[in-house]
């Protein structure tokens, strides 16, 4: 009797494990500098609606060589009153999370490779984490080192990342804080930087950041985050440059699906036309989009830029049935993004796969004022497609209205696409002399992976992607004005590049 018992109780907890697994966190991530921004596109903490996120990160602050935290802005954090007023948004909804976030792109790579080599100064940047995270009463910390053993650093970052993030479960679960990291897509860089079975082991969620995968830098247009490939992707390389092979990349490499929260672009990639004719994806380009009034930054708009722009009228909004995401044009200017349809196709696949959750960034470029239509209407479009009930859930405008066979497209990637596409050139095969820039260089040569700046464009800059046996530069540009910095790995300011 007793052994039937034990029986009973081993199949009831396997039956609860099976059933509590669930796609049902929605992280969000907040960049703390758009409180500086102008008009409609200003957005402060008491813009943030907690009622549909589950986990809230407040993006970014930095470390020093020393290991200890840089505030990075600490009029805003501190003087302020951000990290606290931030924290403090739980007393609004009980079951929220709030983290902080160490890093981001701007941050480099070096300071982390030398912090993460180094007992000593690994202890110190705990500890100071630990500090920070307990001063402001946050529930956890993030780490988006960008990226490891890249960028400047080590091949060694590899490891010695792992006993980073080892020595910062050890001391996290003393206090019962979550551990969480933001991570690179692509499986070539994926392959540089981590020991995806080690990461899946030590952190409670691992943002994967499913988007960028196509921008200005390629020379023609393209989708920011296409949930699966083009059938004008038509090389490996390019045919990776998606969400479904990066998600499957992951967990073919050792990731717990339940640790993954698939990454949701809340803005889109903007391309100028080289001919206002040819709008097709894959069409040439000239270089970056115009940008936006609020994030100001030439080859991105946030989603409520895009929405606001499509309400001045004169725009044409195309769906993509192959990638299932939507992209929209106006004379010389194209936009790839996505919209309430798209991002409920995301989720659906999301939850098909059994993944923990979707994660965005971020939120302050969504329609939080809701211009367009509806508060809100992406994270709105999330909430719904995941089941989480929701008195402030409204239904989208008409203009971004969510299918009802978005379920059947996040399991369908062979649809016949609705779009014209031009079949002889790709968002992913060009090459150093197809780089959308005048300027460029045709004579770019990879030794290994990484990245390399344009000899005769300091603006233009290249990462070398392993493909087989060979290396395909990718081309990137800096924003304007900014000059890619060889040493720190990041654009820098001209006055602080060297060699340009």
């Amino acid at each position: 009797m007793g052994s039937k018992i034990l029986v009973i109780l081993a199949i009831s907890c396997l039956s609860f494990e099976i059933v509590s697994a669930a796609t049902d966190k929605v992280v969000c991530y907040h960049g703390s500098w758009s409180t500086y921004r102008s008009g409609n596109g200003k957005f402060t903490i008491d813009d943030i609606d907690t009622s549909l996120c589950t986990h809230l990160i407040y993006a970014f602050v930095g470390i020093t060589t020393s290991g200890t935290i840089d505030l990075l802005d600490s009029y805003l954090a501190v003087s302020n009153g951000n990290l606290a007023s931030f924290s403090a948004l739980k007393s609004k909804n009980s079951a929220l999370k709030t983290l902080v976030a160490v890093g981001g792109w701007n941050e480099g790579s070096v300071k982390y490779s030398t912090v993460a080599a180094s007992a000593t100064l690994r202890a110190t940047f705990i500890q100071d984490a630990l500090d920070l995270v307990q001063t402001y009463g946050f529930d956890g910390f993030d780490i988006d080192w960008e990226y490891p053993a890249q960028r400047g650093g080590a091949s060694a970052d590899v490891e010695n990342y792992v006993t980073l993030i080892k020595e910062f479960r050890e001391v996290f679960d003393e206090h019962g804080l979550l551990l969480t990291a933001a991570v690179s897509a692509t499986g070539s860089s994926v392959d540089l930087s981590y020991d995806v079975p080690a990461l899946s082991q030590y952190l409670d969620l691992i943002n994967v950041m499913t988007y960028d995968l196509h921008g200005s830098w390629d020379g023609v247009t393209g989708q920011n985050a296409p949930l699966y490939a083009s059938s004008i992707d038509t090389t490996d390389s390019a045919k990776l440059l998606n969400v479904n092979a990066s998600v499957y990349g992951w967990i073919e490499r050792g990731a717990d699906p339940q640790k993954l929260a698939l990454g949701l672009g809340i803005y889109g990639r903007t391309f100028t036309l080289t001919s206002s004719s040819n709008t097709a994806l894959g069409a040439p380009t000239s270089g970056a989009g115009n940008s936006g009034p609020y994030t100001l930054e030439a080859g991105m708009l946030g989603y409520n830029e895009i929405c606001e722009l499509q309400l001045e009228g004169g725009w044409t909004t195309e769906w993509d049935d192959e990638q299932k995401v939507p992209y929209t044009y106006k004379d010389d200017q194209w936009v790839g993004y996505d919209n309430a349809r798209s991002i409920a196709i995301k989720v659906n696949y999301a939850k098909s796969l059994n993944l923990g959750g979707v994660m965005i960034w971020s939120i302050e470029t969504e329609d939080f004022l809701g211009l367009c239509g509806t508060k809100y209407p992406l994270l709105n479009a999330i909430n719904s497609a995941l089941g989480i009930a929701n008195e402030n859930i409204e239904e989208p405008s008409v203009d971004d209205e969510v299918d009802a066979d978005t379920a059947d497209d996040a399991n369908n990637g062979t649809s016949v696409n609705e779009t014209a596409t031009d079949t002889n050139s790709t968002a992913s095969d060009n090459t150093a002399s197809d780089n959308g820039s005048s300027d460029g260089s045709s004579t770019i040569t990879c030794t290994s992976a990484g990245y390399v700046r344009d000899p005769s464009n300091c603006n233009i800059y290249y990462y070398c992607l392993i493909v087989g046996t060979t290396y395909l530069p990718i081309a990137q540009q800096c924003s304007a004005n900014l000059y890619f910095d060889e040493t720190s790995q990041t654009c820098n300011w001209p006055e602080l590049v060297s060699g340009c």
